[in-house]
């Protein structure tokens, strides 16, 4: 048997369930900060608070990041708006020019490495990009591959459409039961 790579999850994991599962166990670790940016993208009107060009960029990392399978991409439940937004009403201004840094940064490497913009380049030389840009941030607290990443997948898991179509949701659970085995409630992550 060979020794598992990050890039292999646990066998009967899909990357998709992978990322569902971290994005749960981290739901409990949400600051009141982060979840007020959640509510504040559902009243906040839809403006442009980056520029055209790093809005697009932010939304072809964040499709890169959670592309579309057999459900729903970033890009098809809103993750460049809420990044955008998150941008202009929430972030901190070291974290706006984290983000603003790191866009440049994707696109002079994708400019370096295939002479043309990040958003032109096929859909494994992005990822090659990304994946260059997360290991130099390695052993690093704070960077732009990881404030994105933050970005898109709390975005993600908490839009409506992910909400209603990816995970379940009882709103009247009935009784609570601590301990059950998972296989009884059909092994589905669900949504609050």
């Amino acid at each position: 048997m060979s020794p598992r790579t990050e890039e292999s999850p646990a066998p009967g994991i899909s990357r998709r369930e992978a990322i569902r599962r971290a994005a749960l166990a981290a739901g409990v670790l949400l600051s009141a900060e982060w979840l007020s940016v959640v509510d504040g993208v559902r009243t906040s009107a839809q403006t442009t608070r980056l520029a055209p060009a790093q809005a697009s960029l932010a939304g072809a990392i964040a499709d890169r990041i959670l592309p579309r399978t057999d459900t729903p991409g970033a890009v098809d439940v809103g993750v460049p708006a809420f990044i955008d937004l998150l941008y202009g009403e929430f972030m901190s201004p070291a974290e706006q020019k984290m983000l603003t840094d790191g866009l440049d940064m994707v696109e002079a490497a994708a400019k370096s490495a295939r002479g043309g913009p990040f958003v032109s380049v096929p859909a494994d030389g992005q990822d090659a990009i990304l994946r260059g840009i997360a290991k130099a941030e390695e052993g690093t607290e704070q960077g732009f591959f990881r404030l994105i990443r933050s970005a898109t997948v709390l975005g993600y898991f908490t839009s409506e459409q992910v909400g209603k179509s990816v995970l379940n949701y009882d709103p009247v659970p009935g009784r609570y039961e601590s301990c059950i085995p998972i296989e009884q409630v059909g092994r589905r992550n669900w949504t609050t």
